[in-house]
């Protein structure tokens, strides 16, 4: 799917769009004092919340009020799952709306997040108008807060699609440049601060299939050290020479979360592993998260933009490099593309602060 013009990715037509802001907010005593109790502070927060929801025409917001990370996934059916850490929503933007409230009884969380997903149609084309009504959103709730206080916003934009499309028989594709969050917004009248922190990146899932783990284990093995070890050195193998040299493996049985380390730590709990990268850095970095005892069913691989790779054109130049890396990546492992998908997922985001109202 590569171009002959080099600052354009080819992207095949049944790639998948989506976005969501996360809004975050600290909560402490003195937030709650203004509340009679944490279940009527919940509720009132709500109501006002969906009621500005209705005002700028948003039609799908969450609130999480039980200190649960949320991660967006695409999908037919609309349903959201719980576990001890996360709340999963899976939805199809071009159908799908609501509003719900996540809460533990008796629990008083420690920040507000409210998740507002996109929904319609050319998601990409409308990425700045959603931002907008968002932040027009967030700027009058602060006001009706205890306190007014400042608001984290993150802006998470996603496409994905199986890098062997075309193998499979679908041949359509869509030149995209991918430009940056900030120029392309402010190409479209939505202001973004100076200060901000962006990260660009890709995520590849690998199933661990039986052919893969017979190709690079014995028969009852119970130390698989080689199998990370060949796949982490083939990944960087094929990333060589092609400016592409912040790279993570993560291989622990735990989903991966990519942050700015400006504003994360690499930290991990039962279930997320948080994987910080400086894209603004010019060192190499790879980062690699495997137990030699124990086994897992996929291994998630990160490739993370430079500064340098978000050129006046865009990322697609940077798109290029990847998809030529783990198309090499692929016939190392000898997969076979025709029966086997392998989902490229690229990421941008943003974040800033939205300050203290006066």
């Amino acid at each position: 799917m590569a171009s002959h013009n080099p600052h354009r990715v080819y992207i095949p037509t049944n790639a998948r769009s989506n976005q969501y802001l996360l809004a975050e907010i600290k909560t402490d005593e003195a937030f709650y004092a203004g509340f009679a109790s944490t279940a009527a502070c919940y509720q009132q927060l709500a109501q006002q919340l969906f009621a500005l929801m209705e005002q700028v025409e948003l039609r799908n917001v969450q609130l999480i009020a039980n200190d649960k990370l949320p991660v967006v996934r695409y999908h037919e059916e609309a349903y959201s799952l719980q576990t001890e850490k996360q709340i999963l929503f899976f939805y199809n933007p071009k159908y799908h709306e609501g509003q719900g409230v996540f809460i533990t009884p008796d629990y008083q969380a420690r920040k507000l997040r409210i998740v507002f997903l996109a929904t319609g149609e050319e998601l990409r084309a409308q990425a700045a108008a959603f931002h907008g009504k968002v932040v027009q959103l967030l700027t009058t709730w602060q006001q009706q807060l205890p306190g007014k206080p400042a608001i984290k916003l993150r802006d998470h934009q996603q496409l994905s699609y199986d890098l062997f499309a075309k193998t499979k028989g679908h041949k359509e594709s869509y030149g995209y440049k991918l430009r940056g969050l900030y120029p392309r917004y402010k190409a479209r009248q939505c202001a973004l601060p100076d200060e901000h922190s962006e990260i660009t990146y890709v995520t590849v899932t690998l199933p661990l299939t039986r052919s893969l783990k017979q190709h690079f284990l014995t028969a009852g093995a119970t130390d698989f050290s080689l199998l990370y070890q060949q796949l982490e050195q083939r990944f960087t193998a094929a990333c060589a020479g092609k400016k592409l040299d912040k790279l993570a493996l993560v291989a622990n049985g735990l989903t991966p979360v990519v942050r700015n380390s400006k504003w994360d730590k690499v930290e991990n709990n039962r279930e997320l592993q948080k994987v910080s990268f400086n894209p603004d850095c010019s060192e190499p970095q790879l980062l690699s998260f495997w137990q030699a005892d124990k086994l897992v069913e996929s291994a998630h691989f990160i490739i993370v933009a430079d500064k340098d790779d978000n050129t006046e054109f865009g990322y697609g130049r940077f798109m290029n490099q990847v998809e030529e890396a783990l198309r090499s990546f692929a016939r190392q492992l000898e997969i076979p593309g025709d029966r086997q998908d392998l989902l490229v997922r690229f990421y941008q985001h943003i974040s800033y602060i939205i300050p203290t109202a006066e």
